[in-house]
């Protein structure tokens, strides 16, 4: 006799149960343990598939007797030992991940802020748009509210979208809030965390970061280097100048990319790379590649146990051959800096300055050539994307607003006079450019999402209980648009910050493009100099047209995938030299 396909015997009861009876147990016993759903779902599964593998091989085997079920055993053992690797390959980790996120859950409940319902095991990386989560996130909290919880892969996730939920995480509850989530991209192109923005919170960078605010980003230091950036600056103005009779337009994406690129290089490295062709190449070769591995999307870093994904589909070689290439490139300035024969500089530039630090043994770290490396990728991506992406978007949206265009050109034009140019100590004296500068980065913050933090232990806000190890993005875009903090959140109105004490150095929540708290930008004041600088002498040396035949109206703001929010389209305006 036949056994029947669809049952078979259980060991326990020793009598025979269907398939989907087993599921029912299995669900209820994950039930009982408080198991979710994914686990008692793979049990199922498995309780479902595993009757059909093995009764193909004992078919024609008879019930009764001993030596009947000892083949029947036996043919199962079998049947079962040539399941194909690949299934436990897949299996296996799929069952720790569901594993983990029990055992990380305990058996409390706890009460976690409303969000989209996800799947299992992927949670809600089904639904992200990565073309603009920025925008997608805002979407969401519309239903969901400002403090919104998803689950990434493996990844527990909150998003904030208010600017009072902002000051809850940045300021009231800063130091739970004041981590770094350890992405496969970042960390290794910053040294496994030897820099100061993407490095967990610990004495470490503790130290690190006193020695960045003291020595590299304070006052004077930032100062010191104002001839650097009004001679960059009087460069493509002059540039510029030379291309104002053509009606076809100046890509000016591409200039302002190049202008801060340069302005960086000398700044932290002492050179003029836009000066060498092949080596203007190569640098930004480099600068493209490094800002697309921060941004590209490492399955590890949701799932932690499937690392091998990336190193099969070959996104970690690719990393990893970025990240030798920016080392040799590091270290080809260190051993220039450190060159006898090198040709001494009036100017100290900031790798200089590390160089210094590392021979100071007064300091509480010993800085290596890797520690000085790591910084020098932070203000290597940090200052050249932002302050780009910033001018462009300030531009686009005078374009878009003739008024306010008029407003400051006349501005700066009363002030600077016969001079023709702006330098850095008349930027105090013009108060409209500044709100212009303030309105553009609260519509288009460069960095939507801030750099994500991570929670280093159980805190609560607002009755919600915020697990330890959850990945946090406070949405700078959104918060820019909070009816309950601005007026017409839509419109570009620089007049909103005439006579306004509001800024944008981490004290008001409404207004963080550079972040907050402990983990805000320490090079702030470097990069709203740059900005102001730039557009200053571009309003006031030129009067600005869109090219023949298209309107305002066609200025897109559509943005390219990525870390820092970047104008999809190129902006190519037609100048006309003023005077």
């Amino acid at each position: 006799m036949s056994p029947e396909p669809r049952r078979w015997m259980n060991r326990r009861s020793g009598r025979e149960i269907w398939p989907e009876e087993e599921a029912d147990l299995a669900r209820r016993s994950a039930s009982q343990q408080g198991l979710p759903e994914g686990v008692w779902g793979f049990a199922a599964a498995a309780a479902m598939a595993g009757p059909r593998w093995l009764t193909e091989e004992v078919e024609g085997v008879e019930e009764d007797g001993e030596e009947e079920m000892a083949v029947a055993e036996a043919a199962a053992m079998d049947a079962a030992a040539r399941i194909p690797d690949f299934f436990m390959l897949f299996a296996l980790p799929i069952f720790l991940f569901f594993f983990v996120l029990h055992k990380n859950r305990g058996n409390g409940q706890v009460l976690l802020p409303p969000g989209p319902p996800g799947l299992p095991f992927i949670g809600n990386l089904h639904q992200l748009d990565n073309s603009a989560p920025h925008r997608y996130f805002w979407q969401l909290s519309k239903k969901y509210g400002p403090l919104m919880s998803l689950r990434l892969g493996s990844v527990p996730t909150l998003v904030v979208s208010s600017a009072k939920m902002a000051k809850e995480v940045m300021k009231t509850h800063d130091l739970e809030f004041s981590s770094r989530p350890s992405m496969v991209g970042s960390q290794k192109l910053s040294y496994n965390g030897l820099d100061l923005a993407f490095a967990p919170y610990n004495d470490y960078w503790r130290q690190m970061r006193k020695v960045c605010v003291l020595q590299l980003f304070n006052t004077k230091r930032v100062q010191s280097f104002h001839s650097v950036r009004e001679e960059e600056v009087h460069r493509m103005i002059e540039k510029i100048s030379k291309l104002a009779s053509e009606d076809n337009g100046i890509n000016l994406s591409e200039m302002l990319m190049a202008l801060t690129s340069t302005t960086i290089c000398r700044v932290a490295f002492g050179k003029r790379y836009e000066d060498e062709g092949h080596e203007r190449s190569r640098f930004h070769s480099l600068l493209n590649e490094g800002q697309a591995m921060i941004a590209s999307f490492f399955i590890s870093d949701y799932f932690p146990l499937m690392g091998w994904v990336d190193r099969l589909s070959g996104l970690y070689g690719r990393l990893e051959k970025n990240f030798k290439e920016f080392d040799k490139f590091y270290q080809e300035i260190i051993d220039d800096h450190l060159d006898p024969k090198r040709r001494k500089s009036n100017q100290e530039d900031i790798t200089d300055v590390l160089l210094k630090l590392q021979n100071n043994r007064s300091l509480a770290i010993d800085i290596t050539f890797d520690h000085i490396k790591a910084v020098l990728m932070n203000i290597f991506f940090g200052g050249t994307d932002t302050s780009a992406a910033t001018l462009v978007w300030a531009m686009t949206a005078l374009m878009q607003n003739t008024k306010a265009m008029k407003r400051v050109q006349e501005e700066v034009r009363n002030l600077v006079g016969e001079k023709g140019s702006v330098d850095e100590d008349d930027l105090q004296n013009l108060p409209y450019l500044k709100a212009v500068v303030k309105e553009t980065m609260r519509l288009h913050p460069a960095v939507p999402l801030l750099v994500p933090r991570e929670t280093t232990q159980t805190c609560k806000i607002d009755g919600y209980e915020i697990p330890p190890k959850t990945l946090v993005y406070v949405n700078a875009w959104a918060i820019g648009r909070d009816p309950e903090a601005w007026d017409n959140p839509q419109e570009f109105l620089p007049e909103r910050f005439i006579g306004s004490t509001i800024d944008f150095k981490g004290q008001d929540f409404e207004l963080v493009p550079f972040g907050a708290g402990r983990r805000g930008c320490p090079g702030l004041y470097m990069g709203a100099v740059q900005v102001e600088l730039t557009l200053a002498n571009l309003l006031g040396a030129f009067d600005w047209e869109l090219p023949v035949g298209m309107k305002k109206e066609d200025l897109d703001t559509e943005v390219i995938p990525g870390v820092t929010m970047h104008k999809k389209t190129a902006l190519c305006l037609v100048a006309r030299n003023y005077n």
